[in-house]
């Protein structure tokens, strides 16, 4: 069985009947009483954010999960639609359980974490960082590049992304999928 001291960023554990991922952990001590160890945690299976602590040593439930590789398809009625690499079954999931559903585009790989236990889809993973085509984007200034100023970009996944004056449309970008920003621009 683990105990808090197995708790890492990422881990999930079973709490009261729900899935919560463990986003940031730490241990508070003091002179007199006995160590505590708290964690944020986010909902797997619920939209909820809790904070929990628990005493130094005490049992916590964790789940083991799997990630595999799943390429997406399209997006219906159903959900969004992906198909397992390995077995070619297709699954639909709700817009939830995307971490970054304004980056898919048809044919890209996600990573999908599975609960061993019950065989529960639980989430989905884009990659750190995709390359795009920017489709509209107004032209920049020519010799305006002093300032790091930016400017709105759609890109072919209809998501817009803050760029620097100097990218202009059809050209590749790399975006981070995490935080939506612009990181570089890519040569063909």
């Amino acid at each position: 069985m683990a105990t808090t001291a197995d708790i890492r960023t990422g881990l999930i554990i079973k709490l009261e009947n729900s899935l919560y991922s463990v986003v940031e952990f730490g241990q508070n001590k003091t002179a007199r009483a006995a160590a505590k160890v708290w964690a944020k945690l986010k909902g797997v299976d619920n939209s909820r954010s809790i904070e929990h602590t628990w005493n130094s040593g005490d049992t916590i439930y964790p789940v083991r999960v799997e990630k595999k590789t799943f390429q997406y398809l399209y997006q219906d009625d159903s959900g969004y639609n992906f198909m397992d690499n390995e077995t070619f079954e297709q699954i639909a999931l709700p817009e939830s359980m995307i971490d970054a559903p304004q980056f898919l585009k048809e044919g890209q790989e996600v990573s999908v974490s599975i609960n061993t236990e019950t065989e529960q889809h639980m989430s989905v993973e884009l990659p750190d960082k995709i390359v795009v085509k920017v489709t509209y984007s107004e032209p920049g200034l020519k010799g305006d590049t002093a300032t790091r100023t930016l400017k709105p970009a759609t890109v072919e996944t209809g998501a817009t992304v803050n760029v620097p004056l100097f990218v202009n449309e059809g050209e590749l970008i790399r975006v981070n999928t995490k935080n939506g920003e612009y990181i570089e621009r890519v040569k063909e």
